[in-house]
């Protein structure tokens, strides 16, 4: 079943390209990437009411892991 958005493809794709070209313009290697969109990750959690903070994180980590590729010779 696809997942429909409340959000067009053109605006999910502006925003991430922006954030690639800040990450790449500052030359971020893979672990500080990964940190600081870590951090980012987690302000914009706590930004959130606190009751739905955890509810939003385990979805959060569901859909990072069912998206991440794990086949070895994935790239």
């Amino acid at each position: 079943m696809p997942i429909v958005s409340k959000y067009t493809n053109q605006q999910f794709d502006d925003l991430m390209n922006d954030l690639i070209t800040v990450l790449e313009k500052h030359k971020a290697p893979v672990d500080l990437s990964l940190m600081v969109l870590g951090n980012v990750t987690t302000n914009i959690i706590n930004g959130m009411a606190p009751a739905q903070r955890q509810a939003i994180t385990e979805k959060f980590v569901q859909a990072l892991t069912s998206s991440v590729d794990n086949r070895h010779d994935a790239h």
